[in-house]
């Protein structure tokens, strides 16, 4: 039987202490996907409309046909759920990340020049809501670096990390080396702490999101029903890698997005979780950026 080019041990039964700051238990991160106006759209030469996570399911069948209601969904997130989610986490003064896709940018200057003076960092999510799966490997390479640039020059900030619509493809993680203006990837699921890899024989850092504890499962017909479920499954987690974190700390991912969580009735979660959060006293609510240099300045070797 043939043995597959993939990592199932990772760090097994001993995973390393990742000696988070002020000797924490638990590094947590917030993360507010700025996507809306870089989706599907026949108004962006695409044959179809936008069809994924939206309060209904969208996408006309005939090419080049608008769906105006997945649209007008799209800029509630732009036009209300960033404001509502960004105020109430600068208002409880929770640090947090932008997955930021380029081209949202240039449908919402308020938004981009919210970002460009906001404290907080980026994550690149690529120049449009795109799935990089299906791209070939110089229109992935020339998409990355339209991504970076345009982040560069409408924000002057250098977006640090990178993380694909769901998947990477086979070449993505190759690409974001040569590219050389990455510290890290997110395009992976497999652990609950950074980790390295090799990729043409350059040591490259990998930042773990999760999909569990984020708000898609508002759109999945299996999720969360309501803003209770969320807050309890959320917390549930955050409980139990606190207590695990008292001899292996690990990280914990919330991924939020501006037309699902933004909503007002989905909204109270997050507040829940944030004032639960602010009742434990050894939890480091970081950026993602924050992680990527505790990770090099720790753990890096030749």
């Amino acid at each position: 039987m043939k043995f597959l080019q993939r990592d199932f041990t990772g760090y097994g039964k001993k995973p390393p202490n990742p000696n988070w700051p002020k000797k924490s238990r638990l590094a947590i991160n917030f993360v507010i996907n700025v996507e809306e106006g870089s989706e599907y759209s026949p108004l962006l030469g695409d044959i179809k409309s936008e069809s994924g996570l939206s309060e209904v399911p969208g996408g006309r069948h005939n090419k080049n046909q608008r769906d105006l209601a997945i649209e007008s969904i799209y800029e509630y997130g732009s036009r209300v759920g960033f404001w509502r989610i960004t105020k109430l986490l600068d208002n409880y003064n929770i640090p947090h990340t932008f997955f930021v896709c380029a081209l949202t940018l240039l449908q919402n200057k308020e938004i981009c020049g919210h970002i460009k003076s906001s404290s907080n960092d980026i994550c690149c999510h690529g120049y449009r809501w795109e799935e990089h799966y299906r791209l070939n490997k110089v229109t992935e390479k020339n998409q990355i670096k339209k991504a970076y640039d345009l982040i560069l020059k409408l924000t002057n900030k250098k977006a640090k990390g990178w993380y694909c619509r769901y998947a990477p493809s086979e070449n993505t993680r190759k690409l974001l080396i040569q590219n050389g203006n990455f510290l890290y990837d997110s395009d992976s699921y497999n652990d609950d702490l950074p980790h390295w890899v090799k990729t043409t024989g350059k040591k490259h850092l990998v930042i773990p999101y999760s999909l569990d504890t984020n708000d898609v499962h508002f759109k999945l017909p299996s999720g969360f029903s309501g803003a209770t479920q969320f807050y309890e499954y959320v917390c549930d987690s955050i409980n139990y890698l606190y207590k695990e974190g008292s001899h292996q700390p690990k990280m914990l991912n919330i991924g939020l997005h501006p037309r699902l969580i933004g909503r007002p009735g989905r909204i109270v979660a997050i507040e829940k979780i944030i004032k639960h959060i602010k009742n434990l006293n050894k939890i480091w609510v970081c950026k993602r950026e924050d992680i990527a240099h505790h990770w090099y300045e720790n753990f890096y070797e030749q």
